[in-house]
């Protein structure tokens, strides 16, 4: 077994249920419950749910300096450490993707498997562009325009078309008001990161999931994904961004289906 992580863990954590462990990394300008709470207790009916919140996310305070993959990478792994699980599977989502895959490229040995959603090795053009927009929104404070950017490219052309005024109104006001506060810093990651010479050497069962109406992360950033890390089954599900509450029991099941048949 790979040693264990020296990194103390400074990042809020979640830890809930019991079995096999269970890490999770949430997308930028969210936070643990924002990505994973519609299914967080479903998970943890079956796993030892351990996850964290990035800087400016939750009960983590702001960082005064950028963020890196490397960082977010190891306090998962610190998180793991503190609540005493020495191998676990690691679900990623959007930027918890490239976090998912770090970790397990730094720890072989302690990752039984990964599930990676909405996710992307490095930044294409248009989440090159997606990404700067976004981060220079969340730095001006605006809210409502951050909001409005936040549906327009995150949620699929159905689930959007087919909310009422109301409906649309109340969920603008929700987005601006639980908008992560590291959002800037986070979204600047999601412009950076680059995780492609980690992907040949994963060698753990790994499911990537293709959000297929997606305006952030391309079905192609999905495809090199599932391309180039051996072994690795792609399925697709028709949402936007937000598989969590576009479809939250087909994204579930995607998960636990996968796990269940790897042990994981």
């Amino acid at each position: 077994m790979s040693p264990r992580n020296l990194l103390a863990p400074t990042f809020a954590r979640t830890r809930l249920g019991s079995g096999p462990g269970l890490l999770l990394a949430h997308g930028a300008g969210s936070s643990l419950a924002g990505t994973y709470g519609p299914v967080l207790e479903a998970l943890a009916a079956r796993h030892t749910v351990v996850g964290i919140d990035y800087p400016g996310s939750g009960d983590t305070p702001r960082s005064t300096a950028p963020l890196s993959v490397d960082d977010l990478a190891d306090q998962l792994i610190a998180a793991a450490d503190a609540e005493g699980l020495d191998r676990f599977a690691v679900s990623g989502f959007s930027l918890g993707g490239p976090v998912a895959i770090r970790a397990a490229a730094r720890h072989p040995q302690r990752v039984t498997a990964l599930v990676l959603t909405a996710a992307f090795p490095h930044r294409d053009n248009r989440l090159a562009l997606a990404s700067s927009v976004w981060s220079k929104i969340a730095a001006s404070g605006d809210r409502e325009l951050l909001a409005e950017f936040q549906l327009l490219m995150a949620l699929g052309t159905q689930a959007l078309e087919s909310m009422p005024t109301e409906q649309l109104r109340q969920t603008l006001g929700y987005v601006a008001a639980t908008a992560a506060d590291g959002s800037s810093e986070q979204t600047d990651l999601v412009g950076q990161v680059d995780v492609r010479d980690d992907l040949a050497a994963i060698k753990v069962p790994t499911l990537v999931i293709s959000t297929t109406d997606d305006r952030l992360t391309s079905t192609a950033l999905h495809r090199h994904l599932a391309e180039t890390i051996p072994g690795a089954q792609l399925v697709d599900i028709a949402t936007g961004h937000l598989p969590m509450l576009e479809r939250t029991e087909e994204w579930l099941q995607l998960i636990t289906d996968f796990l269940g048949n790897h042990n994981a």
